[in-house]
């Protein structure tokens, strides 16, 4: 059976978001990464058992913490205001927010190992040629990480296409703006509508699959397997 226009759509709306939660977490997630490998603060057992709530707190209880802190009354709903920015929750950008939070440990989790793996000899190697902390980290630590990047980029994208509870809670369904392909599918069985939610559950199975071929294929050492 053919995809719907409407099932197109919440595709589309699902690639969006995927994507712009990954780009932003590139941009997040390294330098939390990079500090959480590093340092030997005691604030790090703390600071990484918060970037991994997401993996054990169930997602219905992050989206309704969510939902209150862009609410009106919450601090980010405050924030918001102030800035004559309207509401977050129920918009595209309210979806982003979360899913941001949501798929955090997906992004820094396999960085932060990446950047472990690396150790000191590199770096303490590049600090002799005198190069700064920050240009050892771009000539020397990124380019030991990129399969840590393809990993953690790869997982938070699949993982944000496969939100469920947190994008529910916060963007509701309005089709075109938050209902995403993982709602679609709901309410195609909430309907009756078992072909058409065959349908789109396949692609979904179909893309859910490749992404995992790719993390394998690329990890270190499947050339020699």
């Amino acid at each position: 059976m053919l995809l719907s226009d409407s099932d197109i759509q919440a595709i589309v709306l699902t690639l969006r978001l995927a994507f712009a939660v990954t780009a932003i977490l590139l941009v997040v997630g390294t330098p939390i990464a990079w500090w959480l490998a590093r340092t030997p603060s005691r604030w790090k057992g703390p600071i990484g058992a918060v970037v991994a709530l997401p993996l054990v707190l169930p997602p219905s209880v992050l989206g309704f913490y969510l939902l209150l802190a862009m609410g009106p009354n919450g601090p980010v709903g405050r924030l918001t205001s102030a800035l004559g920015i309207d509401p977050l929750p129920f918009t595209f950008e309210g979806l982003v927010l979360a899913s941001v939070f949501y798929s955090l440990p997906f992004m820094v989790q396999p960085l932060q190992n990446a950047f472990e793996a690396i150790g000191d000899r590199p770096l303490e190697a590049a600090a002799t040629l005198r190069a700064s902390p920050l240009n050892a980290f771009f000539t020397v630590a990124l380019p030991l990480a990129l399969p840590g990047f393809l990993t953690a980029g790869v997982l938070t994208f699949a993982h944000t296409v496969g939100e469920f509870g947190v994008v529910l809670m916060i963007g509701g369904n309005i089709p075109g703006i938050t209902r995403v392909a993982s709602v679609q599918i709901y309410d195609h069985v909430e309907a009756l509508e078992y072909g058409e939610a065959h349908s789109l559950a396949a692609v979904m199975l179909i893309f859910s699959f490749l992404v995992l071929l790719t993390v394998y294929a690329w990890r270190p050492g499947a050339e020699k397997a």
